[in-house]
């Protein structure tokens, strides 16, 4: 069957392509050229006046794994029964949905409406990384792929400690990509959730761990090394020690010189930009940190934007999270361990525009959206929940693209915040052009998803269409349509047809032996046995929802 969309304004950053109206034929799922004039066409929808960008990518949003499980259930004063799930009973179960952590169904059914087409869960504890695939395989609508989580892992760190080679570092993260069904790594404050369960209650990026005696310096070069020798397209993913933590802004200068000028991506990097200027001691440090992602061209950031309101903050940094939980509304949280891998930290927050720290941190993560000088090196995320729901990415939107919105809003924050912040001296309004860079084409190349977040021949079709309006939050709200692999799924912002998305991994080539000493392991301390550790494709592709995609090895750069 051709469907032909013609007429439609597109916005295709990967093509160079700014407001061009042209025609996009659709194949088999797949954008194809202009057929011959004898080809019948079987559906044509006139896109006349509308825009046309790609399916929407998430790269940072936690949406499977065991801590937004615990987010869910921890919550039940906030539970809703939703259009799509079913009636709830009164105890909260991981079906719970509410708007700080919608369930599986929610969360497929809200991405895909807002014309996300991809999102992809950045924490994936391996020991945990079967249950965070069975709820991505939950998920409907769209494509997902996770970050598996090192650094703070026993095996991992007992290697560092031993001196190992490189070679068998990048053994060991290629089998654990293997084993996880991942396509990147992710660390997490490194070695300091490990810390955290030897009674160190903070770990600075060259101070030792008091067992194992390497520093978060050592771990970020190792697997940095590892990733880009592994030719994982992905940049290794890095969660900087000191999240949330007045001065942390050295810290994260620091970070950005630990991989030796290989790639590294900083998320959330909001939450690590703050000084400690002025009378409470906690101000912007949003221009030094802007400064230096626009200097250091291997450096990619997410900003982890937070927006007022109810949410819950869930991280693998049980350090952290331990240090927050006295700020915890409602007064609840849990911290734990999991085996030999780290641990995580669930703590409910409200964020309040008329709190000093809190209305500080919406103008310090707007700042460093609005003095990125590169979009294809900036990337839209709320560190969903943590700063909060990806569900608000709209109003995130209207307040990069509208200067006034934006000058509304600040003169409604806390009167202190106002007077630390420059934020009204920055004029700057995202284009559409640079909203499809950050959500769209930038995304999907950092991800490594070739055949995706461009409307070029070849690519998956996965395609949403908006009515232009001056209001960008109520334009991105409600697409018009929502093409998912060529078929229609949404239209006029609703559901029309339920479709199942894609898992996609990567798999470095790695030595089999690295399984001798690993199983060894597994025998004298995990609960679990090494095969069983392991995730084979049916387990996600299972019952036809989906499909796995390798994505292949890019050769790495000398």
């Amino acid at each position: 069957m051709l469907t032909l969309l013609k007429n439609g304004k597109i916005y295709d950053p990967a093509r160079g392509k700014d407001g061009v109206i042209q025609d996009i034929y659709i194949r088999d799922g797949r954008i194809v050229n202009k057929p011959s004039d004898t080809e019948k066409i079987s559906r044509t929808y006139d896109l006349a006046g509308k825009v046309v960008m790609a399916g929407a990518i998430d790269m940072h949003s936690h949406i499977g794994g065991g801590k937004i499980n615990i987010a869910r259930m921890m919550l039940p004063e906030f539970q809703e029964t939703r259009k799509y799930s079913e009636p709830e009973a009164h105890i909260c179960t991981p079906n719970c949905s509410h708007d700080a952590t919608p369930n599986t169904t929610d969360t497929g059914f809200r991405y895909i409406e807002m014309g996300y087409t991809a999102a992809f869960e950045p924490a994936i504890m391996p020991i945990n990384a079967r249950q965070a695939h069975l709820e991505m395989a939950d998920t409907p609508m769209i494509d997902k792929g996770g970050y598996a989580m090192l650094g703070s892992d026993d095996y991992f760190l007992r290697m560092l400690a031993a001196k190992k080679d490189q070679k068998s570092i990048n053994d060991y993260v290629a089998w654990i990509l293997h084993a996880t069904q991942a396509i990147g790594i992710k660390v997490v404050n490194p070695g300091g959730i490990s810390a955290f369960k030897f009674n160190q209650r903070k770990l600075d990026l060259d101070e030792n761990h008091s067992y194992y005696h390497i520093s978060p310096r050592e771990i970020l070069k190792s697997l940095s090394t590892a990733v880009h020798e592994l030719g994982i397209a992905k940049p290794l993913h890095v969660h900087c020690n000191n999240l949330g933590a007045a001065g942390n802004f050295e810290t994260t200068l620091n970070t950005m010189g630990a991989s030796d000028g290989l790639p590294m991506h900083l998320t959330h990097i909001q939450f690590h930009s703050y000084g400690t200027e002025g009378d409470k001691k906690f101000s912007s440090a949003a221009a030094q940190i802007s400064e230096a992602l626009n200097k250091n061209k291997h450096i990619t950031a997410d900003v982890g934007q937070i927006l007022f309101g109810q949410t819950v903050t869930a991280s693998g940094d049980s350090m952290m999270q331990h240090l927050n939980a006295k700020h915890a509304n409602p007064k609840k949280s849990v911290i734990m361990d999991i085996e030999c891998d780290a641990g995580c930290g669930v703590v409910p927050f409200k964020y309040r525009d008329q709190n000093y720290v809190n209305a500080l941190q919406w103008a310090i993560g707007l700042e460093i959206f609005l003095s990125a000088e590169d979009p294809w090196r900036i990337f839209l995320t709320t560190d969903h929940p943590n700063g909060a729901p990806f569900t608000s990415y709209p109003h995130l939107i209207r307040l990069l693209m509208d200067k006034s919105f934006r000058n509304e809003a600040f003169a409604k924050l806390n009167l202190d915040a106002q007077a630390m912040s420059n934020l009204t001296s920055i004029d700057r309004e995202y284009s559409l052009y640079e909203i499809a860079i950050m959500t769209r084409a930038g995304a999907a190349n950092l991800v490594g998803l070739h055949d995706r977040g461009h409307l070029g021949v070849g690519g998956g079709a996965d395609i949403t269409v908006y009515t232009d309006q001056l209001d960008r939050e109520a334009m991105f709200s409600k697409p018009d349509y929502v093409f998912k692999d060529g078929e229609l799924v949404v239209k006029d912002g609703k559901v029309v047809k339920v479709t199942w998305g894609a898992t996609h991994t990567a798999k470095p080539a790695f030595d089999i032996s690295v399984e001798k000493d690993l199983k060894d392991y597994f025998d004298k301390y995990h609960t679990i046995q090494l095969d069983n550790f392991k995730i084979s494709d049916d387990e996600i592709s299972n019952d036809g929802r989906g499909s796995v995609i390798v994505h292949e090895n890019k050769q790495p750069s000398h």
